[in-house]
């Protein structure tokens, strides 16, 4: 089986199933999700990590395909498939199903790659096709795709359903999986929310108040999904930026806001050169929707199996106008250090709450892009449980397969993403206060965001921007 895509460049030659080592007992376990997991169902989560150095020889027979087999047997989840239960709702069939993996060849190296393909193309590394509502019996909610560049690069692509996960937990299968292959334990095994011991579980059952600001704002985005969007192209480039430039950045605004973040640095920067490219508002107001992922804050275990995101809302008046870089950063900062336990069981209790008089949470609906959202990974930076070898290293590029070959890029990307667009800050792979900053737009708003002379003067290396001539 070989199929070329119609930009020529990536061929899929093979498809297979893997499936796990230690198969489960077919219908003897079910998975149910959270009220916090059935609201992302919209969405789809893509993963892509690549590597320089070439990391099988066959993959059909190589060891790394068995490690990927002995990792699943710690994820049912992984390897089932989603069903209507009695209530009507969607759960897991942990029946080892199995995953299905692709493989496909890449016809430039991947230095060029990085430097030309845009993130449409980029897509084109991982395999999805979104669920069938009627009947996904035989559909595969996690898809892996191994693509083999010119020159011995690979590239590893993990896409699933926003519903199974979200980015931190794909993350996780694809480190553990390198775990697994190296012949180390497994620093961060799954942890099921089903479990009566969860901390989230405890913590569900002891806060019953609401916030405002969260009841609020969940309740706006779930009122303007029925409300259809324009249709845009929306368009991605990432922009690298140095730890020296980063540091000398939160230098600049440390009068104004001393206790600034890389994310709250970036956040501000790009939200405010970002607004002045959006129609002008009556009322002057911009707002930005800030996504965080809370299992550090709530003590959760980084094994959390699903969702683990709050997303909020930042209005400064207009913020486009502001001179004062540190003024927003400041106004991010708040925002973000200012959220605390109430604030994320109040928002997973609504979620809950959300079911009506059959016992059926209400319909999901879009989580980002209605409204500009910007994505923290700042967690990513400094986790627990890093071994030696990973000291220092972000949580991303820890997916070490083979000794001392780490992943020299890892994209995100959220699947169904309309509206204003969305911008995430990312740890780089030069560690330290090094970010990346991936945003994708509408196609004529990212073009001059590019050409933005703030942005311009930080000196970004731009990566996966589609400067390849065509």
């Amino acid at each position: 089986m070989s199929t070329q895509n119609q930009n020529n460049r990536v061929a899929i030659r093979a498809q297979l199933t893997a499936v796990s080592s230690r198969p489960v007992n077919p219908g003897t376990r079910t998975h149910c999700f959270t009220g916090l997991d059935h609201a992302m169902a919209l969405h789809s989560v893509h993963v892509i990590f690549y590597y320089k150095e070439k990391l099988f020889q066959h993959f059909d027979l190589d060891p790394f395909r068995v490690s990927l087999s002995e990792v699943l047997s710690l994820y049912p989840q992984v390897t089932g498939r989603i069903a209507r239960n009695e209530d009507g709702e969607w759960e897991v069939k942990c029946n080892d199903a199995g995953v299905r993996v692709v493989k496909a060849d890449v016809g430039v190296t991947l230095d060029e790659w990085l430097g030309s393909a845009d993130g449409a193309e980029e897509r084109l590394l991982t395999s999805w096709d979104d669920m069938p509502r009627h009947d996904p019996s035989s559909w595969s909610p996690y898809r892996i795709q191994i693509n083999e560049f010119k020159g011995g690069g690979v590239a590893i692509g993990l896409s699933c359903s926003h519903m199974q996960a979200d980015p931190t937990c794909a993350t996780l299968l694809i480190k553990s999986w390198a775990e697994t292959r190296r012949r180390e334990a497994v620093a961060h095994p799954p942890f099921f929310i089903d479990s009566l011991d969860s901390p989230l579980t405890r913590g569900l059952n002891i806060n019953k108040t609401n916030t405002k600001s969260s009841r609020a704002y969940y309740e706006a985005m779930s009122m303007e999904a029925q409300t259809p969007l324009v249709p845009k192209k929306m368009v991605t480039a990432t922009f690298k930026f140095s730890s020296a430039v980063i540091k000398r950045s939160l230098f600049e605004i440390h009068e104004t806001c001393p206790d600034a973040t890389p994310f709250d640095l970036l956040a501000a920067l790009f939200w405010a050169h970002i607004a002045r490219l959006k129609p002008q508002k009556s009322e002057s107001k911009h707002s930005l929707s800030i996504c965080v992922d809370f299992r550090k804050k709530l003590q959760l275990s980084y094994g959390h199996y699903g969702n683990a995101l709050h997303f909020s809302l930042l209005t400064i008046p207009d913020v486009e106008e502001k001179q004062d870089l540190g003024y927003v950063a400041g106004a991010v900062h708040c925002h973000v250090s200012n959220q605390g336990e109430e604030e994320f069981f109040s928002a997973m209790e609504l979620f809950e709450s959300r079911k009506g008089e059959e016992d059926k949470y209400g319909a999901p609906f879009r989580m980002y892009g209605p409204k500009l959202t910007c994505v923290s990974m700042e967690h990513m930076v400094d986790f627990p449980g890093s071994t030696r070898s990973t000291v220092n290293v972000p949580l991303m590029y820890a997916a070490v397969f083979d000794k001392d070959n780490r992943p020299v890029h890892v994209s995100y990307h959220i699947g169904n993403l309309e509206g204003e667009g969305l911008i995430m800050v990312m740890p780089s792979p030069e560690g330290g206060l090094a970010r990346m900053v991936s945003v994708t737009l509408p196609e004529e708003e990212l073009e001059q965001l590019c050409g933005d002379e703030a942005i311009v003067s930080l000196n970004p290396i731009m990566l996966l921007s589609g400067t390849r001539q065509k």
